[in-house]
Protein backbone atom coordinates (compact mmCIF):
# COMPACT_ATOMS: atom_id res chain seq x y z
CA UNK A 1 0.00 0.00 0.00
CA UNK A 2 2.76 2.48 1.12
CA UNK A 3 4.68 1.58 -2.25
CA UNK A 4 2.09 2.30 -5.12
CA UNK A 5 -0.05 5.12 -5.14
CA UNK A 6 -2.51 3.44 -7.27
CA UNK A 7 -3.15 0.69 -4.69
CA UNK A 8 -7.32 1.64 -3.25
CA UNK A 9 -7.27 -1.13 -0.43
CA UNK A 10 -5.24 -3.95 0.63
CA UNK A 11 -8.07 -6.36 -0.63
CA UNK A 12 -7.24 -5.24 -4.00
CA UNK A 13 -3.05 -5.36 -2.63
CA UNK A 14 -3.51 -9.07 -1.82
CA UNK A 15 -6.45 -10.21 -4.55
CA UNK A 16 -4.57 -8.22 -7.93
CA UNK A 17 -1.09 -7.69 -7.35
CA UNK A 18 1.19 -9.87 -8.95
CA UNK A 19 4.51 -9.11 -7.36
CA UNK A 20 2.39 -9.87 -3.88
CA UNK A 21 1.42 -13.88 -5.19
CA UNK A 22 5.19 -14.27 -6.42
CA UNK A 23 6.93 -12.97 -3.32
CA UNK A 24 3.80 -15.11 -1.13
CA UNK A 25 4.70 -18.26 -3.22
CA UNK A 26 8.40 -17.85 -2.71
CA UNK A 27 8.11 -18.02 0.42
CA UNK A 28 6.88 -21.34 0.63
CA UNK A 29 9.33 -22.91 -1.49
CA UNK A 30 12.07 -20.99 -0.03
CA UNK A 31 11.04 -22.89 3.27
CA UNK A 32 10.50 -25.74 1.06
CA UNK A 33 14.11 -25.74 -0.27
CA UNK A 34 15.51 -25.35 2.82
CA UNK A 35 14.28 -28.51 4.22
CA UNK A 36 15.74 -30.70 0.87
CA UNK A 37 12.40 -30.59 -0.33
CA UNK A 38 13.90 -29.44 -3.55
CA UNK A 39 11.54 -30.82 -6.42
CA UNK A 40 8.61 -29.50 -4.74
CA UNK A 41 10.20 -26.08 -3.95
CA UNK A 42 11.28 -25.93 -7.79
CA UNK A 43 7.81 -26.61 -8.74
CA UNK A 44 5.90 -24.09 -6.60
CA UNK A 45 8.53 -21.56 -7.96
CA UNK A 46 7.70 -22.67 -11.15
CA UNK A 47 4.02 -22.50 -10.46
CA UNK A 48 4.58 -18.68 -9.26
CA UNK A 49 6.66 -17.77 -12.65
CA UNK A 50 3.44 -19.15 -14.80
CA UNK A 51 1.01 -17.33 -12.63
CA UNK A 52 3.17 -14.15 -12.49
CA UNK A 53 5.49 -13.90 -14.44
CA UNK A 54 8.11 -13.04 -12.08
CA UNK A 55 11.08 -15.84 -11.46
CA UNK A 56 12.20 -16.17 -8.18
CA UNK A 57 14.35 -19.17 -7.60
CA UNK A 58 13.40 -20.61 -4.23
CA UNK A 59 17.29 -20.76 -3.31
CA UNK A 60 17.54 -16.84 -3.24
CA UNK A 61 17.37 -14.88 0.17
CA UNK A 62 15.11 -11.61 0.18
CA UNK A 63 14.44 -9.93 3.36
CA UNK A 64 11.27 -7.98 4.05
CA UNK A 65 9.56 -5.26 2.42
CA UNK A 66 10.42 -6.28 -1.31
CA UNK A 67 8.02 -4.45 -3.56
CA UNK A 68 8.28 -5.37 -7.23
CA UNK A 69 6.22 -3.26 -9.47
CA UNK A 70 4.97 -3.98 -12.91
CA UNK A 71 6.75 -7.55 -12.18
CA UNK A 72 6.68 -9.11 -15.22
CA UNK A 73 10.17 -10.56 -16.66
CA UNK A 74 11.77 -10.21 -13.27
CA UNK A 75 13.98 -12.85 -12.89
CA UNK A 76 16.11 -13.79 -9.29
CA UNK A 77 18.62 -16.06 -9.09
CA UNK A 78 19.31 -18.65 -6.83
CA UNK A 79 22.37 -17.09 -5.19
CA UNK A 80 21.32 -13.67 -5.03
CA UNK A 81 20.51 -12.45 -1.55
CA UNK A 82 17.99 -8.99 -1.31
CA UNK A 83 18.03 -6.91 1.56
CA UNK A 84 14.99 -5.35 3.16
CA UNK A 85 12.87 -2.68 1.81
CA UNK A 86 14.22 -3.12 -2.06
CA UNK A 87 12.09 -1.75 -4.94
CA UNK A 88 12.35 -3.42 -8.30
CA UNK A 89 10.47 -2.42 -11.25
CA UNK A 90 9.67 -4.75 -14.39
CA UNK A 91 12.09 -6.78 -16.58
CA UNK A 92 14.59 -6.75 -13.89
CA UNK A 93 17.60 -9.35 -14.10
CA UNK A 94 19.62 -10.14 -10.80
CA UNK A 95 21.45 -12.74 -12.81
CA UNK A 96 24.88 -15.38 -13.15
CA UNK A 97 27.34 -13.78 -15.87
CA UNK A 98 27.85 -17.78 -16.25
CA UNK A 99 31.62 -17.52 -15.32
CA UNK A 100 31.02 -18.01 -11.72
CA UNK A 101 30.84 -21.54 -9.71
CA UNK A 102 29.23 -21.35 -6.33
CA UNK A 103 28.20 -17.56 -5.54
CA UNK A 104 27.14 -16.57 -8.61
CA UNK A 105 24.65 -13.99 -8.19
CA UNK A 106 24.36 -10.38 -6.54
CA UNK A 107 23.70 -9.00 -3.09
CA UNK A 108 21.21 -6.06 -3.15
CA UNK A 109 21.67 -4.41 0.17
CA UNK A 110 18.53 -2.55 1.87
CA UNK A 111 17.07 0.39 0.50
CA UNK A 112 18.30 -0.10 -2.98
CA UNK A 113 16.12 1.04 -6.05
CA UNK A 114 16.36 -0.83 -9.52
CA UNK A 115 15.08 0.84 -12.93
CA UNK A 116 13.07 -1.32 -15.35
CA UNK A 117 14.97 -3.67 -17.55
CA UNK A 118 17.79 -3.13 -15.40
CA UNK A 119 20.56 -6.22 -15.33
CA UNK A 120 22.56 -7.12 -12.13
CA UNK A 121 25.03 -9.83 -12.51
CA UNK A 122 27.75 -11.87 -11.24
CA UNK A 123 28.44 -12.16 -7.38
CA UNK A 124 28.79 -8.24 -7.01
CA UNK A 125 27.61 -6.03 -4.20
CA UNK A 126 24.83 -3.15 -4.62
CA UNK A 127 25.35 -0.43 -1.63
CA UNK A 128 22.34 0.02 0.82
CA UNK A 129 20.60 3.23 -0.96
CA UNK A 130 21.64 2.95 -3.91
CA UNK A 131 19.66 3.78 -7.28
CA UNK A 132 19.92 1.68 -10.49
CA UNK A 133 19.31 3.08 -13.48
CA UNK A 134 16.36 1.54 -16.30
CA UNK A 135 18.48 -0.48 -18.61
CA UNK A 136 21.56 -0.40 -17.16
CA UNK A 137 23.89 -3.52 -17.15
CA UNK A 138 25.79 -3.54 -13.53
CA UNK A 139 28.72 -6.05 -13.92
CA UNK A 140 30.19 -4.59 -10.78
CA UNK A 141 30.14 -3.18 -6.81
CA UNK A 142 27.83 -0.18 -6.71
CA UNK A 143 28.88 1.71 -3.24
CA UNK A 144 26.09 2.58 -0.89
CA UNK A 145 24.07 5.66 -1.59
CA UNK A 146 25.00 6.12 -5.17
CA UNK A 147 23.55 6.15 -8.23
CA UNK A 148 24.82 3.72 -11.29
CA UNK A 149 23.38 4.43 -15.18
CA UNK A 150 24.52 2.92 -18.99
CA UNK A 151 25.94 -0.17 -20.30
CA UNK A 152 27.89 -0.98 -18.55
CA UNK A 153 26.72 1.06 -15.89
CA UNK A 154 28.70 4.07 -14.37
CA UNK A 155 28.36 5.75 -10.86
CA UNK A 156 26.89 9.08 -11.93
CA UNK A 157 26.35 10.21 -8.22
CA UNK A 158 27.93 9.14 -4.65
CA UNK A 159 27.50 10.60 -1.31
CA UNK A 160 29.14 9.77 1.84
CA UNK A 161 25.88 9.44 3.79
CA UNK A 162 22.60 10.40 3.54
CA UNK A 163 21.61 14.07 4.68
CA UNK A 164 19.81 14.25 8.36
CA UNK A 165 18.16 16.55 8.50
CA UNK A 166 18.05 17.74 12.34
CA UNK A 167 15.28 19.83 14.56
CA UNK A 168 15.57 21.83 17.62
CA UNK A 169 14.26 19.70 20.73
CA UNK A 170 12.79 21.99 23.37
CA UNK A 171 13.55 21.04 26.69
CA UNK A 172 11.33 22.16 29.90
Amino acid sequence: MKNDPAAKNYLEVIFLYPSVHAIVLYRISHFLFGIKLFFLARLISQLGRFLTGIEIHPGAKIGRGLFIDHGMGVVIGETCEIGNDVTIYQGVTLGGTGKDKGKRHPNIDDNVVIGSGAKILGPITIGSSSKIGANAVVLRDVPSNSTAVGIPAKIITQSIAPIVKLQKVKIS
